[in-house]
């Protein structure tokens, strides 16, 4: 039988309806999975009660658990007649099945078990995978006997070890999607890096935003035609070739020669001493790579793969040579030659090629002792061995040194999983300070890694100080970093003395996915930290001073580690909570065009460029093109998609790290944003994107990106239904965070995936995580303050124009026009029931016409939108400033005064809309005594005339009046437009 064990904590219930007429009821819990069932203790006479018990049910088949439920029923016992009834019930499936360190407590409202029955409340369960031999299964019920109470397991200590296990036909779910709306065979999720085919390319330019003003040619997107696995591209749509597809069909096919050097056995040595430093040498053509040497060893492996561009190689022999390190001169130890018309052709997904034994050769072509294992064939992008593999665009034809390839390979990266730390300071007890003369001015400071927050200070008349301050901080699996608590006591004008410390690991925190309560604790003040890291020097001591906290890992957030604007993940940290996902995005990285020299080696402009793609959690990195200003990448990556309303970054960034650089940062060229609601289903889009970089001489472009992308839906329904959830989990919403909290957070959270993703290999580097990331989008702008006036502006044009319009209609410029407006005004005033329906066949039709005219391609970066183009240098500098300013005073002082400029319009803007809605609150104030006479003896007498004339004809005649001719109007203002400006407003009583 399968070790495999579900485990289901049930925690408790609250808010239970009563069944037994005096307010309470005796409930208990009955568990169902797989055939099993167990219930928990009953609890007497509690309308809230807490069980907090453990049971453990065995899966028959593992290969079925995606599609066994629980179910939880929670039942009354009534002890009268014997008898039970069922108060609601809980039934999860598959998704909600995770491994113990995922799983936190859920509470799920019950559910009716039948149409005519009743249900009320919540139950709190925790449930998890586990594959532990050592747990047993909980004892099953044997008879429907509730008097029966079982067995419970307690719940694990923090020492217990367990071994998870993943769940097995994990795509099983997907493949019933599949069913309803077929997918593309392209949606298996695949990190690897993949084939195309090649082909010529034309391209046309788009109009990026139709009626707004128009950027330089230069920088316009271009749509692209280009060949790929698939066939042409013409419009979103492939047309078939005459060759075979590949499965991966958004990049262009690379073909390369692989030489896989395995291992040497028997090799010679030409010293005295009968050992020699071997290394190998790879040689085609004019490219020549190196494995690594070793000391002293005849019998070397090696397990390096070496991968040759086939468009460079210009030679027909492939040479391979065992040289010795520890000669004067690198003098070979003995050749291998193959001829590279007999090499094979390997295509996956065809097993690996099997290495052959070559013995060795003089330079006569004789043989000689030693042998060398060789595998070597002709492939694409596609292999498994590409990514890892040394490149020959890594290093310039004739270089015989290559790059590290540490430095240049591609790469995935998963960023880590985050947290929020909810960190609730209450009460000291029994506090000792230095000075026992005096009460301590205490404060706490509480500090994650580089997150440091303190508490008030607060001085009392005992040594039991009161704080209850809330702390939101940010961590990440898995927890390396412990939270520490530091009483210190403020003595006196820059002195701050200890009173003690405590330290707590982070895996010991309750974790939570929704708002429950969370119960408080009490830890013990050491006086050292290595004290406080001790955990059983508190059972020694006996008098401890003592710190009141309540602490929850809360999973209920998603935890924003970037912009809110180009979110790309909008998924709460609880893996529970997590819905199946609703499609596929695939990202061809095809080539870049055109890019700009980022540095001097050998006295020529050059670029060793790669690019970055984020979305999710998920980063890829491709790998680095060497001296290259026109750099092929063509690889192709997949991504999960949960929300369409999420955006893909595309970054292209020049490596530093190579040599030839001024500094050791790498310089960004340029970004692209694609939000996936604006992207058709199924549809590719092939389109050459400008890279825009905006730097502190203006804006500059630096090149050009080719990309190829596609999302396929996986499940129609889910989608549409997507866009009637919340944006947020809605923790987000029930407890929301200040603005203030959520920069600083997400700062916090920026620096925190930043170090993290700077520990792999090859390292993606802080610069590179904070500008894909948008770090400092927060700061100030004053071009993107314009911008951001003039898209306001630009929302309510249509407004604008509609009062232009109505403005002509009531001057009567276009009479015609004017009589039509009038016979429409009078037929919806007759029939008011047509003007809801009006208006909204209006949209309707309006609608369907802006659909010929819809949008064909993705949105990019416009200068003119983001006033780009005409921001001046002063302004460029200030945006480039660093925070804080580092600049002379007077230029400060000079971008102070036009900062209160701008500032003082706004104020002035604010201010007048003020006083009208202050104006509007005097009417009925009697601040104007007069004013407010007159208002109310008009609206007695509008009382009486709506009452006693029919509505219709108040409203022909008000509109009629509004629309009146001319020559019935008068240059100066109207008298209630008079009456409202003499009122009064507060403007009087300010400063």
């Amino acid at each position: 039988m399968s070790s495999l064990k579900l485990g289901v904590e049930v925690v408790g219930a609250h808010d239970l309806l009563a069944k037994d007429g005096q307010g309470s009821f005796c409930p208990f819990v009955e568990l169902e999975f797989d055939g099993q069932r167990c219930r928990t203790t009953t609890k007497e006479k509690d309308l809230s009660p807490v069980w907090n018990e453990s049971f453990y049910f065995n899966v028959s088949d593992p290969n079925k658990l995606s599609s066994l439920p629980l179910e939880a029923f929670v039942y009354n016992h009534n002890k009268a007649n014997n008898a039970k009834t069922c108060l609601g019930k809980v039934r999860l499936t598959a998704p909600s099945f995770v491994n113990y360190s995922d799983a936190v407590v859920l509470h799920y409202p019950l559910e009716k078990r039948s149409i005519l029955s009743r249900a009320k409340g919540e139950l709190g369960l925790k449930v998890f995978v586990t594959d532990d031999p050592s747990i047993k299964p909980s004892n099953p019920l044997p008879a429907m006997d509730p008097d029966v109470v079982p067995k419970s397991i307690p719940k694990e200590k923090n020492g217990k070890r367990h071994t998870f296990f993943h769940l097995p036909n994990a795509k099983q779910p997907q493949q019933q999607q599949q069913k309803v709306t077929p997918a593309p065979p392209q949606q298996q999720m695949n990190y690897g890096v993949h084939e195309m085919k090649s082909g010529p390319q034309a391209s046309k330019v788009v109009n990026m935003f139709p009626g707004s003003s128009s950027q330089p040619f230069d920088y316009a997107l271009k749509e692209t035609s280009p060949f790929l696995g698939g066939g042409r591209i013409v419009g979103g749509r492939v047309i078939r070739g005459d060759r075979p597809t590949s499965t991966y069909d958004l990049v262009e096919q690379m073909r390369f020669l692989f030489v896989r050097v395995v291992k040497a056995r028997d090799l010679p040595s030409k010293d005295a001493t009968g050992s020699l430093d071997p290394y190998v040498e790879v040689k085609v053509g004019n490219y020549k790579g190196i494995t690594k040497h070793y000391e002293k060893k005849q019998n070397p492996e090696w397990n390096q793969v070496f991968a040759f561009s086939r468009e460079t190689v210009q030679s027909s022999v492939l040479e391979v040579v065992v040289k010795d390190k520890a000669l004067v001169k690198d003098d070979s130890v003995g050749f291998v030659r193959i001829d590279l018309h007999e090499v094979p052709t390997r295509v996956p997904p065809d097993s690996p090629l099997a290495a052959e034994w070559y013995r060795l050769e003089d330079k006569k072509g004789e043989k000689k002792k030693g042998e060398l294992m060789l595998a070597v064939w002709y492939g694409t992008q596609a292999d498994e061995a590409f990514p890892d593999a040394w490149h020959s665009d890594a290093i310039a034809p004739g270089d015989s040194t290559s790059v590290s390839l540490t430095y240049i390979r591609s790469k995935v990266y998963h960023s880590p999983r985050l947290w929020y730390v909810r960190v609730n300071v209450i009460e000291a007890q029994d506090l000792v300070p230095a000075d026992k003369s005096r009460f301590p001015d205490a404060y706490v400071k509480v500090q994650i890694g580089n997150q440091i927050l303190k508490t008030k200070s607060v001085q009392t008349r005992n040594m039991n100080p009161i704080w209850n301050e809330e702390f939101m901080f940010v961590a990440a699996e898995p927890f390396e970093d412990h939270l520490t608590f530091t009483v210190e006591d403020h003595a006196g004008p820059n002195k701050d003395e200890t009173i003690g410390r405590t330290v707590i690991a982070l895996n010991s925190i309750d974790r939570r996915a929704d708002d429950r309560f969370v119960r408080t604790r009490w830890y013990n003040l050491e006086k050292s930290l290595s004290d406080a890291m001790d955990s059983d020097r508190a059972k020694k001591d006996k008098f401890h001073s003592r710190l009141h906290v309540r602490l929850c890992l809360d999973g209920g957030y998603h935890v924003l580690d970037e912009s809110t604007q180009y979110s790309s993940d909008l998924r709460p940290t609880a893996k529970q909570l997590w819905k199946s996902s609703i499609g596929v995005l695939e990202l061809g990285i095809l080539n870049a065009d055109g890019l700009q020299p980022m540095k001097t080696r050998d006295g020529k402009g050059a670029s060793d460029t790669y690019c970055v793609a984020k979305y999710g959690h998920k980063w890829v990195r491709t790998r680095t093109i060497v001296n290259s200003l026109n750099p092929k990448y063509n690889e192709q990556y997949t991504w999960e998609v949960y929300d369409t309303a999420t955006v893909l970054t595309v970054g292209v960034f020049d490596n530093s790290q190579i040599g030839g650089s001024d500094n050791t940062r790498d310089n960004k060229i340029g970004k692209v944003r694609i939000r996936i609601s604006t992207l058709e289903t199924g549809r590719v889009y092939t389109h050459c994107y400008p890279l825009l970089v905006l730097h502190p001489s203006g804006v500059k472009k630096l090149g050009e990106l080719h990309l190829a992308i596609r999302f396929s839906s996986t499940s129609m329904v889910n989608m549409m239904s997507q866009y009637s959830r919340p944006l947020l989990p809605k923790m987000h919403y029930k407890r929301p965070l200040s603005v203030i909290q959520q920069d600083i957070l997400r700062h916090q959270a920026v620096n925190i995936v930043a170090a993290r993703l700077g520990r792999a290999e090859p390292p993606l580097r802080r610069e590179v995580v904070e500008y894909m990331s948008d770090a400092n989008a927060h700061l100030w702008s004053m071009r993107r303050s314009k911008a951001n006036f003039l898209r306001l502006t630009s929302v309510f044009s249509g407004l604008f124009s509609a009062g232009k319009w109505f403005g002509e209609v009531c001057t009567w410029k276009k009479p015609i026009t004017t009589v039509l407006v009038h016979i429409l005004f009078a037929m919806l005033v007759c029939f008011p029931e047509l003007i809801l329906p009006t208006v909204f066949l209006y949209m309707f039709l309006t609608g369907v016409w802006n659909y010929r005219y819809r949008p064909r391609y993705p949105p990019h970066m416009n200068t003119s939108l983001s006033c780009a183009d005409a921001v001046s240098p002063d302004e460029l500098d200030e945006e480039f400033e660093s925070f804080p300013a580092s600049k002379s005073s007077d230029i400060v002082r000079m971008r102070y005064d036009r900062l209160r400029s701008v500032a003082g319009r706004i104020q002035t803007v604010v201010g007048d809309i003020a006083t009208q809605g202050e104006r509007l609150q005097a009417l009925l104030s009697w601040r104007d005594p007069r004013a407010t006479t007159i208002f109310v003896l008009l609206c007695l007498v509008a009382a009486i005339v709506l009452y006693v004339t029919p509505f219709q004809m108040i409203a022909l005649l008000a509109g009629f009046y509004v629309m009146r001719h001319p020559r019935f109007r008068h240059k100066t203002p109207s008298a209630p437009i008079n009456f409202f400006r003499r009122l009064p407003a507060r403007t009087d009583s300010m400063l």
